[in-house]
């Protein structure tokens, strides 16, 4: 008993102590602090700030990307009329992009490397880096077949730039899991110097074969390699800018500069890796990461590789205006440099005109690095270009024997074709190019012409050109003319509606004069053949080169052929705006000077066609391509 009572004595007065230091505690807690009144011997109980945490490492602003081009700063919204004004009036505009379109080429004709050490001089003035192996192999096919121009590979070079800054071994892997899937793509197996596969789901016969074709007179001096080409008419790499700027700027400071500091270049390539196998097949992939997009607006992640200071860019709504003043002359706004005028990145427009962009027919896009070879793409697009099968094989004919010489021609603008380009749904169709030129050239209302005569310049939409003020000569200034007036000089109509829904497709047939579908010969009786960008480039543009007629295209497409054939000698370019249609062809048709240069421009872009645009130079920049 006394022992229990001791227990809970000292019980209570561990108890009784526990809540006399508890108390103290809540006490101590709750009086202001004041601690200024510590002692300087104990610094662990004064309150100071905390200090600011330290970094890891001194802390290093990150750099601004590097844009694959000076970024182009937003403008201010302004009219695009007049983007540049054209200040001797005193000749034509046309005549003054004629003669120096002449002259630019007549320049790169005549520079061109006359034997392999000037080519491959040539090659690394220009690219900094030395020729791939087999160049000399290259260069005595390329002389054989009578290449005319051995130097203009610019394209190749700016396609394939991004892809130095990645090692070989990812570019492998990427090509392997595009093909392991069903990707639209036709996959083609080079060993040895032969072509051992050539597969692909959802590819033609056809299209198989003529790539193959293609490639016989070459493969064997190619080095072992797998190779996936785009089925689909619509391009397929879209990287974004900031992504871009990185593998161009990585290409440029490192990859590059190291392959140029190589003294001794081998001249031969390295054997085949162990990962690219014996080509027998190509392994099944899991997942793909391409994404479709089709029958839905798709300029959103177009215009990602665009600088963020572009037009195309813009944060407003609506967006910025046009940067028309890169591509677009005088008041009619003539194309005088169809590289900026194809570059969407200047265009924001093209968001609602031009069919690609308000619902693609198809769209499989992958925003990582992927070579993918296409036969067409829009400038934003890194697919790896490469000349047409459907021209190879002459899939649009061109028949001489039913040409007609220039005097026996009708003097008109002859185009017939369907409504490709976009698929429509709830009157889409209105927003979409070859539906926008087809109106605009059949519309009841005023046009623009330039006419000869003096004019007050001070008056001309305040434009003034004051060295023209006291000119007693007569000068050349835009003016409005029934549109109606200038009909007989355009034959231009559909001859098919598709690629719509029911309720478009009956839209466009009430909306336009849908004519009967005629024989694709039939065109060589016009002077001027218009062709048109449909789902992606025309198939039959070759064809009209060939011919004895002036051409005109309307094109933001690019092909492989952009560094050898030039605006204002090889076509005439027209703008989506359409403001200068009327005037590129009453030039020709009508005026003195334009009547007498129109069939020697037609001769010599006819005379280039036969002489640049053979198989034997498919071949040619096809070989090259694959040497790079």
């Amino acid at each position: 008993m006394r022992r229990r009572m001791m227990m809970m004595r000292s019980r209570l007065l561990t108890v009784v102590a526990l809540a006399f230091v508890a108390a103290f505690a809540l006490l101590w807690l709750c009086l202001p602090r004041r601690p200024s009144s510590f002692p300087r011997s104990y610094p662990f109980l004064r309150a100071e700030p905390a200090p600011a945490p330290k970094p890891l490492d001194p802390p290093v602003p990150a750099p601004a990307p590097k844009p694959l081009d000076p970024p182009v700063p937003a403008p201010a919204p302004k009219p695009l009329d007049p983007p540049v004004l054209h200040n001797n009036v005193s000749d034509h505009a046309v005549t003054g992009l004629l003669d120096e379109a002449e002259r630019d080429f007549d320049a790169v004709l005549a520079r061109q490397s006359r034997s392999l050490e000037d080519a491959v001089r040539e090659y690394r003035r220009r690219y900094g880096i030395h020729p791939p192996p087999h160049f000399d192999r290259w260069y005595q096919f390329a002389l054989r077949r009578g290449v005319r121009l051995v130097d203009e590979f610019d394209g190749i070079h700016h396609a394939l730039l991004p892809f130095w800054a990645l090692v070989p071994s990812t570019i492998r892997a990427r090509t392997k899991e595009a093909l392991g899937f069903d990707n639209n793509l036709i996959g083609m197996a080079v060993r040895d110097g032969r072509v051992v596969l050539a597969e692909g789901v959802g590819a033609t016969a056809w299209h198989q074969k003529a790539v193959v074709g293609m490639m016989a007179s070459f493969v064997a001096d190619l080095p072992d390699m797998d190779i996936a080409f785009n089925v689909h008419d619509e391009p397929r790499v879209l990287v974004p800018y900031d992504d871009l700027s990185r593998l161009v700027a990585a290409a440029k400071d490192m990859s590059m500069p190291a392959a140029a500091a190589v003294t001794h270049p081998s001249a031969s390539f390295s054997p085949r890796p162990a990962d690219l196998g014996d080509g027998m097949n190509f392994s099944a992939c899991a997942t793909t990461r391409f994404n479709h997009y089709a029958h839905q607006s798709v300029w959103a992640p177009s215009r990602l590789s665009c600088a963020p200071g572009s037009p195309a860019r813009s944060l407003d709504e609506p967006p910025a205006r046009d940067d028309g003043r890169s591509y677009a002359l005088g008041e009619l706004g003539f194309v005088f440099n169809a590289t900026a005028f194809s570059d969407i990145c200047l265009t924001p427009s093209l968001r609602e005109s031009y069919g690609f962009f308000d619902r693609p027919n198809a769209f499989d896009v992958v925003h990582d690095l992927f070579p993918i070879f296409s036969q067409s793409k829009i400038s934003s697009f890194q697919d790896i270009l490469y000349p047409s099968p459907w021209y190879w094989v002459g899939k649009v004919n061109y028949t001489e024997e039913r040409d007609v010489d220039w005097d026996q021609k009708d003097n008109r603008m002859y185009w017939r074709g369907s409504t490709t380009g976009g698929f429509s749904r709830d009157g889409g169709w209105r927003r979409q190019h070859r539906q926008r030129a087809v109106a605009r050239i059949n519309a009841n209302d005023t046009a623009r012409v330039l006419a000869r005569g003096h004019h007050d310049h001070d008056h001309d939409h305040g434009h003034a050109d004051h060295d023209h003020d006291h000119d007693e000569s007569p000068s050349w200034h835009a003016t409005n003319v029934r549109r109606e007036d200038y009909g007989s000089l355009f034959d231009v109509k559909f001859s098919h509606v598709g690629q719509c829904d029911p309720d478009d497709c009956e839209a466009q047939r009430s909306f336009f004069d849908v004519a009967e579908v005629r024989d694709q010969q039939d065109a060589w009786r016009s002077r001027f053949l218009l062709d048109m960008d449909g789902n992606a480039f025309s198939g039959r543009f070759y064809a009209f080169l060939r011919s004895k007629s002036l051409v005109y295209k309307l094109a933001i497409f690019r092909e492989w052929h952009h560094d050898w054939l030039k605006p204002w000698l090889h076509y005439i370019p027209w703008s989506l705006r359409g403001d200068e249609y009327v005037e590129t062809v009453r030039y020709f048709a009508q005026e003195e000077e334009g009547r007498a240069r129109a069939p020697r421009l037609a001769d010599r872009k006819r005379d280039w066609a036969q002489r640049a645009l053979r198989n034997e130079d498919l071949e040619a920049w096809f070989f090259r391509l694959l040497l790079e």
